[in-house]
């Protein structure tokens, strides 16, 4: 018998996880579904793009097959999957919280409006049991980072969460040898769709080659299921270019990054506002050009993900 004189509040996780209609009926029927983040839309990119192209990436992985899941905190719950009119709300409101895996709790008890970044996406997909989520690009170890330890809480969570991260690589704005030294160290595996080399966001080629080229869906899903199945736990970085004619000349992109990050010291922004700041001025610094690669490479990053979803969901096992 419980003497406090108080109630102790026990949520139990599916208390926590709400599934949209289209999500949870493509759970009963096995069908793939590929996870999305929110921070891209809250965070990532101006208002009205940031919701069209929420919509037209959802649009293209139901074309391809599979059920988007858009993920998201509101009222207290993970919420797998979104309405137009939730999209809309993230998309616009001034509320909305940047949530990483420290952040869930604290945004879940307070009913607060949460956008989810890549790191509380692989676990909110983990938990709904989703193994594919696709986003723009992965955080990872910024300049200057040896006195400043800025390391984006993305690259502990691909080590520990088995979800596959299909991206266009990791954001130009980082140190990106050290950002791939850092996920050698914690054994997640770097795949390369179409080429040998790590993809760098705005640009195809960082110039680092990355640790396997896989170019097939099927070649994926097979490296995937193969390294859970030993009990290599852990997520995967699937690095997936740039289309060409949508992206930016890699001499431009870097010295526009160098300028937006000495612009940003001199400011004295840090933590969770650097990356929104330096996305903000390399768009403005490139006349609009880094915001049509930004949405370029997401939709490309969302036709592969469905393609390895629904690969994956082919497997004995479904994984996806």
């Amino acid at each position: 018998m419980n003497t406090n004189s108080h109630t102790v509040f026990a949520p139990q996780l599916q208390d926590l996880l709400e599934f949209a209609p289209e999500v949870a009926e493509a759970r009963r029927a096995g069908r793939a579904i590929v996870a999305l983040e929110s921070t891209i839309i809250s965070h990532g990119m101006p208002y009205p793009q940031n919701v069209q192209t929420a919509r037209e990436v959802e649009t293209l992985i139901r074309a391809a097959g599979a059920v988007p899941a858009t993920i998201a905190v509101l009222g207290g719950k993970i919420r797998i999957g979104l309405t137009e009119a939730e999209l809309e709300l993230l998309g616009q409101s001034p509320e909305a919280l940047k949530v990483s895996r420290r952040d869930l709790p604290y945004v879940i008890a307070s009913g607060r409006i949460g956008a989810t970044t890549v790191a509380a996406t692989m676990i909110c997909a983990a938990l709904a049991g989703i193994a594919v989520f696709v986003t723009g690009g992965i955080g990872g170890v910024h300049r200057g980072a040896e006195t400043s330890f800025d390391i984006s809480a993305d690259l502990q969570e691909l080590a520990r969460t088995s979800v596959a991260v299909v991206c266009a690589g990791a954001k130009s704005i980082l140190d990106i040898g050290l950002t791939l030294e850092y996920l050698e160290t914690q054994g997640v595996p770097v795949v390369s769709v179409g080429q040998d080399n790590f993809a760098a966001f705005y640009t195809p080629d960082s110039g680092f080659k990355a640790d396997f080229r896989l170019d097939t869906a099927e070649e994926q899903a097979r490296f995937v299921a193969t390294k859970w199945a030993l009990g290599l736990a852990g997520g995967v970085v699937v690095s997936n270019p740039v289309p060409a004619d949508q992206a930016m000349p890699k001499s431009e992109i870097d010295a526009i990054t160098e300028q937006a990050l000495a612009e940003a010291a001199a400011q004295g922004i840090a933590g969770k506002a650097v990356t929104p700041f330096l996305l903000a001025r390399i768009k403005a610094l490139t006349e609009g050009r880094s915001l049509a690669s930004n949405i370029a490479l997401v939709k490309n990053n969302a036709r592969v993900g469905a393609q390895l979803a629904l690969a994956l969901n082919a497997l004995p096992g479904r994984l996806g």
